[in-house]
Formats: structure tokens, sequence, C-alpha cells
């Protein structure tokens, strides 16, 4: 099934020059990337993305994370798009991310450091749940008019 997703590059990716290396495993798996932009979020913007989570005792430092820096937005497409993006990603809590995810090859946090030092968890990327959950966040995220449609040599081997 084709699908499409969101992924965010966090402020920590987008300042340690992780985007490129990020962009370029994405379309080495056969995905294509439809939209993407660099997005300094603010907070108010950031309470929507983040709706689910804004009465959570973690909230506070998650929106000061995610407000430090540029974002790099995405919306990807392919074969379980969804999913895969999600594999790639690896746990969302670094340290208990597989080698060969973006997270196990880059992040070291945990939640127990975060936790004890009052900080959000850097791990680098968000990607969309469910297709569902990637629905509304590309909604949110991009206009229909950001969104691009074309061919890449992968679809030719998914047909």
């Amino acid at each position: 099934m084709i699908q499409s997703t969101l992924i965010l590059l966090k402020p920590d990716a987008v300042e340690r020059g992780l985007m490129g290396e990020v962009v370029h495993r994405i379309e080495r798996a056969g995905l294509k990337i439809i939209g993407m932009k660099m997005v300094w979020i603010d907070k108010e913007f950031a309470a929507k993305h983040y709706s689910a989570h804004i009465k959570k005792e973690f909230y506070k430092s998650l929106e000061e994370y995610i407000t430090s820096g540029p974002v790099l937005a995405a919306v990807i497409e392919g074969v379980s798009a969804v999913a895969v993006i999600r594999k790639m990603s690896g746990d969302t809590e670094p340290k208990k991310s597989a080698p060969g995810t973006i997270r196990g090859d880059f992040a070291v946090h945990s939640y127990e450091y975060a936790d004890k030092n009052g900080i959000s968890i850097k791990n680098l990327i968000h990607s969309s749940g469910t297709p569902e959950e990637a629905k509304a966040e590309i909604k949110l995220w991009f206009e229909d008019r950001e969104l691009h449609s074309y061919k890449i040599v992968h679809e030719k081997h998914t047909r």
C-alpha cells in the first residue's frame, strides 16, 4: 500500500548536520520525498503538533526543545511508508535503538538522562505513528500546493 507520512528532523539533527544523511537513507530505501521545508516553529505551533502531550509532565521541556532551532519537515511517500520510516528511525528512546537505525547510529540519550537533567530527550527525528496520524500531521504542516507528484525509478520495481 502506498502511503504518505510526515517526518521532522528536530533541532538536534539540524544542528549536528545530519539532514543529508537522513534524506540519503530515506531515498536509498526507495521512498520518495514529495514535500520538504525548513521551519522554525513557535510555541503555538508546537502546541498544535504535540497536542496529545500538552498536559503531560514532560511537555514544557519538549516545547523548549522543538522550538530551540529550525526543524526540517518532510512528507515521505512509498510502500508502507509509515511503518518503514518508524523502523528506520528506531526506538523513541535512542539508547534502545538498534544499530543501523537513525537513532541507533546518531543518538545516545535516555529517558533517565533527560529526566535527571530536566530536558527533553534528544532523539533527532519525529515520524508519524499511524496512517491516520500521518494524514493529520501532513495537513498541519503542509498545504496541498507544497506537495508534489512525480515518479522515481523505484516505482518501477513496486508494480
